[in-house]
């Protein structure tokens, strides 16, 4: 057990496992040395998943955020380090900028840190907004939507003069649906959630399922009070199109689907360097 475990502390990068927390004690083994070095293992990937949001975070806001800078702020778990590290900038360099949310958990993200908060109200032109993805195709296409808020993700990003993506190593895929199994999120009027999936099935076939709550009896309800259709395609499509065709659905607010948006990609990888893509060229 003691020698397996000595090995794989060695393949982790250096700071990931101080970076989450994780300190060696005596050995403790609980049931078999087989479930014990699974938990482990299962540790220390996501340890080094998260240290990897984190350089991929700091590496959009160090490099695309200036100073006067309205700023789009995002949601999900990568865009936490995102925002921790604009509240750093702030504090050491006396940044002046002014932070508009996609979401309830950005807004509370921007108030904890003691950012300036606006909204599209005040601030209808953004210099540059940084939100993370679920999946990141060779073009840049984006699925998002996995944490329910595509819709205002999607106006924001659309606001901004630069929209960026921050993710991890596991969000890259050459084509989508190879990393993410969960289906394009769609945002849709609470009463017509059944005539849009069966609109769907009938032109595009896979399968729409409504997301349902977590410790909540019923279905997911968005920021904007609307509900959430997964549709798991079958396969690779011409994303522009099939976004357009789903859009002029009647009862759909939003698609999951980013087509031609994103301008730079940060990728946090798993030896703790950041990598960034952009889009090819035609």
């Amino acid at each position: 057990m003691r020698g397996r475990v000595m090995r794989l502390l060695w393949a982790v990068p250096s700071g990931v496992l101080a970076a989450s927390g994780f300190r060696l004690h005596t050995p403790v083994i609980l049931g078999n040395c087989s479930s014990a070095h699974v938990c482990f293992r299962r540790s220390c990937s996501d340890a080094m998943a998260e240290e990897a949001k984190k350089r991929a975070g700091y590496a959009a806001v160090d490099n695309h955020v200036q100073d006067n800078h309205v700023v789009g702020v995002g949601s999900g778990s990568t865009i936490v380090y995102a925002v921790d590290r604009l509240a750093e900038r702030v504090r050491q360099e006396k940044l002046k900028i002014v932070c508009v949310p996609t979401s309830f958990q950005a807004r509370q993200l921007i108030l904890k840190h003691g950012l300036p908060l606006s909204d599209l109200d005040r601030h209808p032109e953004l210099d540059v907004a940084i939100d993370g993805a679920d999946e990141v195709d060779s073009s840049l296409t984006l699925i998002k939507g996995g944490g329910g808020c595509l819709a205002q993700e999607k106006i924001v990003a659309d606001c901004a003069r630069h929209f960026i993506v921050i993710a991890d190593y596991r969000k890259d895929s050459k084509c989508l649906g190879q990393q993410w199994k969960k289906g394009v999120p769609i945002e849709v009027i609470p009463m017509a959630y059944v005539p849009v999936s069966r609109a769907i099935t009938r032109r595009f076939g896979g399968e729409v399922v409504l997301r349902m709550g977590v410790n909540k009896a019923g279905p997911v309800v968005t920021d904007n009070s609307n509900f959430i259709l997964d549709w798991k395609f079958e396969s690779a499509c011409d994303w522009k199109e099939v976004n357009m065709a789903i859009k002029m659905i009647p009862g759909v607010v939003e698609t999951g689907l980013f087509v031609g948006m994103a301008e730079r990609v940060y990728f946090g990888m798993q030896d703790g360097t950041v990598t960034f893509r952009d889009p090819p060229l035609h």
